[in-house]
């Protein structure tokens, strides 16, 4: 595939990845006449999700990440749930009408159902937007909202599942109340956890198992927050964000090129098997039940509510964004809502005995994965260049740009600071002080404290580049 640039030009390799499955699948079926294999959600949520969402919390960029946090975090949290209940509630009131025939669901089936179908997934949108290469901002957004998204789908899936589970008339106004407690309680715990493990030590003395400390330390953070039953993926995100600086100021140059690799490479190989497995798990007639109204409404509920909610977010961000997100923005954010193997595995974990309309919420999950990865991820690229989508360079900024780019810092946070005005670079400028004053002289090594001096580093890395 990687070597046919003709093929890897029009198609995303998660979506050739889905067909390749559905190919296996189906010669294992053919054989067999049983599906001797499928995506469980143990298998997804244990083994699976863990290097990828860690992948992308140490790689991520933190600055970038940072500075659009608060734009995320209401594209991510407001908007899941403006997708969930909207969804859900949608879909209720028309098969209330009789559209949909006789199902054997309520409301809060409905809802739960919503809530799952709302997981923007970061495997599918990281596949799709790496290869397409959209403007830093907009990458940022999309992916810290795909990333962040799945961590509140499942608090928002947790919270319908127990309220399906006490049955809809002992849902009452406590109930509700808790359940809104339960879902900060757990996206804060969960953050707070993998911050803990972030800022652990790590070994000095014995270099060889240094990369190895990095991944059982990130794993340990996931484990920890799923035992407690707070947000393990927000654990591991956060715990991959924080520890990124001070990993590759303790560590040897040869360990961190080995975290490097290997953690690029066990992300790569969970995410072949996830849209293999996605593949393989849809040739089995057990789980298929057939509804076209049910289905057909859910993707057109799914794309018309997630363009309503980036509209409505949008015109909100943009009054007190300085960078504004123009329409064609929107419009790729918009498009940009591919579901994946985060929703298929937690409508695997539905329970038959509580949800009786589960084989019809598995299929139509899998229809809309199928749609998005495949058509929206087939399609997203001729969009964005038919759009004139602002792209972004990749190249090293020079010795210049970057002094300019501290001065800049230094100047507006010094002008926050003066106006009494609590900004980005105001907040940022305080956090780099706090973390000069204490954390790095906690966190780093003696040696690599002494060698954290911006001008000299700067120096070290122009002879480097001359002596390569």
């Amino acid at each position: 595939f990687h070597l046919s640039h003709k093929v890897t030009r029009v198609v995303p390799e998660s979506a050739l990845l889905i067909v390749l499955g559905l190919f296996l699948g189906g010669i294992v079926w053919a054989a067999d006449h049983i599906a001797s294999f499928s995506l469980t959600p143990t298998v997804f949520f244990f083994y699976l999700l863990p290097p990828i969402v860690l992948d992308a919390g140490y790689f991520m960029p933190n600055r970038l990440f940072f500075g659009n946090l608060g734009s995320i975090l209401l594209y991510a949290v407001i908007g899941t749930v403006w997708n969930a209940a909207t969804t859900g509630l949608s879909l209720y009131g028309v098969y209330l009408t009789g559209v949909m025939g006789k199902l054997n669901s309520g409301l809060l089936d409905f809802l739960l159902f919503g809530s799952l179908i709302a997981a923007v997934d970061p495997v599918a949108v990281l596949a799709v937007f790496e290869e397409v290469h959209v403007n830093e901002v907009l990458f940022i957004i999309v992916f810290g909202e795909s990333l962040l998204n799945d961590a509140v789908t499942v608090v928002l899936y947790n919270v319908f599942e127990s309220f399906v589970a006490i049955g809809a008339p002992n849902v009452t106004g406590i109930e509700c109340l808790k359940g809104i407690v339960s879902f900060f309680v757990v996206s804060l715990g969960g953050t707070l956890v993998g911050i803990f493990f972030a800022f652990l030590r790590f070994t000095k003395h014995v270099r060889i198992i240094e990369p190895g400390f990095v991944f059982i330390i990130s794993y340990l953070s996931y484990l920890t927050a799923e035992m407690l039953s707070l947000s393990a993926i927000l654990a591991i995100t956060f715990c991959g964000i924080c520890c990124q600086k001070y990993v590759k100021a303790n560590i040897s140059e040869q360990s961190s090129t080995t975290v490097r690799y290997t953690m690029k490479m066990m992300a790569s190989g969970a995410e072949t098997i996830i849209f293999m497995f996605l593949g393989i798990s849809a040739v089995d007639p057990a789980i298929w039940t057939w509804n076209t109204a049910f289905i057909l409404l859910t993707l057109v509920f799914i794309s018309v509510y997630r363009v309503i909610g980036v509209i409505i977010q949008t015109w909100i961000l943009n009054r007190y964004r300085t960078v504004q997100l123009e329409i064609i923005d929107q419009v790729v954010m918009s498009y940009g809502g591919l579901r994946g193997a985060v929703a298929f595995a937690l409508v695997a974990l539905l329970d038959k005995d509580k949800v009786k309309e589960r084989n019809l919420f598995v299929s139509t999950t899998i229809i809309v994965v199928f749609f998005t990865v495949i058509f929206q991820g087939l399609t997203i690229k001729p969009l964005v260049q038919w759009l004139k989508v602002k792209k972004t360079e990749h190249r090293e900024p020079k010795l210049n740009e970057k002094l300019h780019g501290r001065a800049f810092d230094h100047i507006l946070s010094a002008i926050e600071d003066i106006s009494g005005q609590i900004g980005h670079h105001y907040l940022r400028d305080k956090w780099s002080n706090f973390d000069r004053k204490f954390l790095r002289k906690i966190l780093m090594r003696r040696s690599a404290q002494k060698s954290r001096d911006q001008i000299l580093n700067v120096f070290h890395e122009l002879n480097l580049k001359d002596a390569i």
